[in-house]
């Protein structure tokens, strides 16, 4: 089954479009040259193909008039986002906290073993207070909400619905100057940022594939899920009651994910009417029919290889971090560690962010990758020099009230992990494929530039009419 949005022109056309765009109603000519060979190709196919079960076609010809109606589409598709969500939350709970206790034995262990063979404080501290506990935290937070949320995705583009989001994310991003592909590209962004750019090869106009590399980490990835998660659960639906807390935290977290598909729209508009200006070129779209997901082999597919390719990489990135950040929480100038020495110089420019300077300094050496950011924001925190211990996790409300922590607090940080650079493979596939310095740095300091200045505007705005101190 086909369903035309449009179709991808050749070059040798490209002044012939162009001129029907310049003349009254360009937009309607070319429209309507599209609309005029499909419909062309349609009465041809009707002539001479005869399908063996005529019904089956009708009935996803009816099905698809609903899930992609202007009326019906997005509400159907924003309450398949908020069951996806909530099944990840709901589903992950459990284990995580299974693989955090396994760790923590694991660490008593390993603990166990250096005082026996009278190890060095150091290098029990570098070994497994940094490396060990740095890499449990991401298996422990990543693992469970991952080998939930790329199945459930996997199953989705199984049966078929996957195209049909982008055929009504075609409309908006036409209207943002952007190519409807760029729906797809942002999809696989919710997995991984860095692979999402890989993914923009399938856009042929290279001004929006440009675009859609820009606005590609506005959408959360798998890295951010346990900070966007973690804050809404503990601050944001705090006080709702237990049998709706799952529920609200699912709906936060997808008020989160809109946010960052406002932002990609609104950016890739702008891009197209100042630094990336051009005429949008269009596409066909040819929809799949439905079909019975298998169900056993997506799963695994999916768990092989996206759960485990992005788990491993994260932990590549992960283990040298913590390593670092111990030697950071550990060595002391002037009386105090270079922890809480970049805290202090991080501070002013923080609080006008409605945040602090851990927060800021986590993010800085979070660069690697997302998934530590939490790490060493509470090895900040505990002034311990080690990732806190991951069997812990039920008193880091308590640590970060301790600390001065308010919703504002919780909000912006919830904004800025949202919006804020690229991590460092991201940017590394940035420029592989754009072979560009200018635009691998403006792909980091644009959404920067927007993680700042909206956590500065709440902030500022929070305080001025006195809904915080």
């Amino acid at each position: 089954m086909s369903r035309s949005l449009a179709t991808e022109r050749p070059d040798s056309l490209d002044s012939l479009f162009a001129l029907a765009q310049s003349m009254a109603g360009g937009d309607a000519i070319r429209d309507g040259i599209v609309r005029d060979i499909y419909q062309t190709s349609r009465t041809i196919c009707r002539e001479a193909v005869r399908y063996e079960d005529p019904k089956k076609l009708e009935s996803t010809y009816r099905l698809d008039k609903i899930v992609t109606s202007p009326i019906w589409g997005f509400p159907i598709m924003l309450a398949i986002l908020g069951v996806v969500f909530w099944i990840t939350i709901a589903g992950a709970n459990v284990p995580s906290g299974m693989l955090a206790d396994m760790f923590g034995v694991i660490e008593g262990y390993l603990t166990a073993a250096f005082q026996a063979v009278h190890a060095p404080d150091w290098l029990h501290g570098l070994l497994v207070l940094g490396l060990f506990r740095g890499t449990a935290w991401v298996v422990s937070v990543m693992l469970p909400p991952m080998a939930i949320f790329f199945p459930i995705f996997a199953l989705l583009e199984n049966f078929g619905y996957l195209p049909r989001v982008a055929f009504n994310m075609d409309r908006l991003f036409k209207k943002a100057g952007g190519h409807g592909k760029q729906a797809l590209t942002m999809s696989m962004g919710f997995g991984c940022n860095a692979a999402a750019i890989i993914s923009t090869r399938i856009i042929e106009s290279p001004r929006e594939r440009m675009i859609a590399i820009l606005t590609n980490n506005f959408v959360p990835c798998n890295g951010r899920w346990p900070t966007l998660i973690l804050l809404a659960s503990l601050f944001v639906a705090a006080g709702v009651a237990s049998q709706y807390h799952t529920l609200v935290t699912a709906l936060i977290v997808m008020g989160m994910v809109l946010i960052g598909i406002v932002v990609t729209l609104s950016v890739s508009w702008l891009l197209s009417k100042t630094a990336l200006r051009g005429v949008p070129t269009h596409y066909t779209l040819e929809l799949p029919p439905y079909r019975k997901p298998q169900m056993l082999k997506t799963v695994l597919l999916a768990s092989k290889d996206k759960s485990l390719s992005v788990l491993t990489r994260a932990v590549v990135v992960a283990a040298p971090a913590g390593v670092i950040t111990w030697i950071l929480g550990n060595v002391t100038v002037g009386g105090d560690s270079i922890l809480n020495h970049l805290a202090s110089v991080f501070q002013p420019f923080a609080h006008a962010l409605g945040l602090d300077g851990y927060i800021l300094m986590a993010f800085l050496l979070g660069l690697p990758a997302n998934e530590i950011v939490l790490p060493i924001l509470l090895m900040g925190y505990l002034s311990s020099g080690a990732m806190v211990d991951t069997d812990g996790m039920d008193n880091i409300k308590d640590i970060f009230l301790a600390h001065g922590w308010t919703w504002l607090t919780a909000l912006n940080m919830m904004l800025f992990s949202l919006l804020h650079y690229p991590c460092g493979t991201t940017l590394i596939n940035i420029y592989k494929e754009t072979k560009s310095v200018k635009w691998t740095v403006l792909s980091a300091l644009i959404p920067l530039s927007i993680a700042v200045a909206v956590t500065f505007v709440i902030a500022q705005t929070a305080r001025a009419l006195g809904w915080v101190a």
